[in-house]
């Protein structure tokens, strides 16, 4: 559930900022090629507008809260910085506070990391893998590569993207879009823009700077096989719940074949470590990294509400939810997301945003306000007031397209939307009494709720003589819990020795 509904404005704003910089171009030395190249970036703006886009992407995520953690990150960053082709920029190391398995980086020296992909990775050497791998597009100009390919866009295709994130900013933007139609962040906006020589080529400049920082330049290949690993699990997962594999802005979704990466990183870690593979480097570094993320959150945190099941928890916000049986819940960072198992109609609840407020009529009109043939009824929803909508809206084109949603008046004084979705009004007529089932379960926490909402966290544990199998027994992850503990360790072929230290997730106290 979102913090706020800026992604698209966030990214739009950038784009429009980069591209206003086509005006003027010049040529450049690429620090790492040696080569000249015709830029619209000099190094100053690389360095001013990745201060501006770093604004942004605190507004879209929130730092981690976890001072030793985030200390340990930016000193590993900065030694790995140190030894890039431009470490006489001021460098910039963030974690975010996102499930999502990613990792990105902004123009200028700005470089993100989630606890998302953190949580998958097995030792310090890997984890400098990924910062490596991100300080290399940074390094080679990417992100000023990118933005000299975005002059040939035009101005008119940003002020669309910009249009788009108006529209969706006064509430019910969107609303006939299928559900889990994925909007543009600006991590998502960057990782996407990357070709696929980009991408090798960070990767190769990764492990140049594991060599460089007595890293052991083969654990740019571990961090491929955590991708690897990664997509395994969500295309078995996906088919045992008859859905599509997944794809999205995840780090690992947003890079080039990994096969093919894994080839090419294998010949290129061998040149660095030399032939024989007589180098020496130090260790990698596992005990300090377990330690470092020790009781960092998995999965969804309680600032993000909880999906336990049916049920879906925001202990900050104050409400809870039922999915009917057989649909799915998403927590997205802009919606949350209650769909049916055909994936064609759902429920998408969205907070009404701050400057929409008054009476439900009042917030009606603001939202809607050239809404034809409204239908207004009153409902009480947990004891909390609500008003269902019917009404017709007339979209840029002139058509005329029914709106149904439903305004509530949540705890601590916020405004939601329940918007219904479905791909046509077959799926809608089909899916409609089980929609309204789930809007009904809307209620504030109560003590039941509370005690049902708590967070996960990772924990190291030596490993038992029953290996995974026996962790799984007492793990809160579900029915594949023992398939989600091979994952977190990197195991899905082979157990770890009885008495190794492995990952577990627990459920906070």
């Amino acid at each position: 559930m979102p913090k706020a509904l800026l992604r698209r404005a966030a990214y739009a704003a950038l784009l429009i900022a980069l591209g206003a910089l086509s005006a003027c171009g010049t040529t450049s030395v690429n620090p790492v090629t040696g080569k000249t190249e015709r830029t619209v970036m000099d190094e100053a703006s690389e360095i001013a507008e990745g201060r501006k886009a770093h604004a942004q992407v605190l507004q879209e995520y929130t730092q981690l809260a976890d001072p030793k953690l985030q200390a340990y990150v930016n000193e590993l960053g900065q030694r790995l910085a140190k030894a890039s082709h431009r470490s006489h920029l001021t460098w910039h190391f963030t974690v975010l506070d996102s499930p999502e398995v990613n990792a990105f980086a902004l123009p200028g020296g700005y470089v993100y990391v989630t606890r998302g992909i953190m949580a998958y990775l097995e030792s310090e050497a890997d984890l400098a893998g990924v910062i490596g791998h991100e300080i290399g597009h940074v390094t080679a100009r990417h992100g000023a590569q990118r933005a000299t390919r975005q002059q040939s866009a035009g101005i008119g295709v940003l002020a669309a993207s910009v249009l788009g994130a108006v529209l969706e900013s006064q509430g019910l933007g969107g609303a006939g879009q299928l559900i889990g139609q994925a909007s543009q962040s600006v991590a998502a906006g960057y990782n996407a823009s990357y070709g696929r020589e980009q991408e090798l080529q960070a990767d190769g400049l990764g492990a140049e700077y594991l060599s460089r920082s007595h890293y052991d330049p083969k654990n740019m290949v571990d961090v491929i096989h955590v991708l690897k690993n990664q997509e395994r699990f969500a295309a078995e997962q996906a088919r045992l719940e008859g859905r599509p594999a997944p794809s999205g802005s995840s780090w690992l979704a947003s890079h080039p074949s990994n096969d093919q990466r894994l080839s090419q990183i294998s010949q290129t870690a061998q040149q660095y470590a030399g032939i024989d593979g007589s180098k020496n480097y130090q260790d990698d570094g596992r005990a300090r990294y377990l330690a470092a993320i020790e009781g960092i959150s998995y999965g969804e945190s309680a600032e993000q509400g909880l999906s336990r099941g049916r049920n879906f928890y925001h202990p900050g916000l104050g409400f809870a939810l039922t999915a009917p049986a057989g649909w799915k819940i998403q927590n997205g960072a802009e919606a949350l997301i209650l769909s049916n198992p055909e994936q064609d109609a759902g429920l998408v609840l969205r907070p009404v945003p701050a400057k929409f407020s008054g009476s439900h009529e009042q917030i009606l009109r603001q939202i809607l306000p050239q809404a034809e043939q409204v239908q207004v009824d009153k409902l009480s929803l947990g004891g909390l007031p609500a008003s269902h909508i019917n009404a017709v809206q007339r979209n840029a084109q002139g058509q005329r397209l029914p709106i149904e949603f439903t305004l509530i008046s949540g705890p601590n004084k916020a405004n939601y939307m329940l918007i219904y979705r479905a791909r046509d009004a077959n799926a809608m007529a089909r899916a409609s009494r089980r929609m309204q089932e789930a809007e009904a379960s809307f209620r504030p926490m109560t003590p039941a709720d509370r005690a049902a909402a708590k967070p996960w966290v990772l924990r190291s544990v030596t490993m038992p003589a029953g290996g995974f199998a026996q962790l799984a027994k007492t793990s809160p992850l579900g029915e594949r819990a023992e398939a989600q503990l091979r994952l977190l360790n990197g195991a899905l072929d082979a157990d770890p020795k009885p008495g190794q230290k492995v990952k577990i997730v627990a459920s906070a106290p």
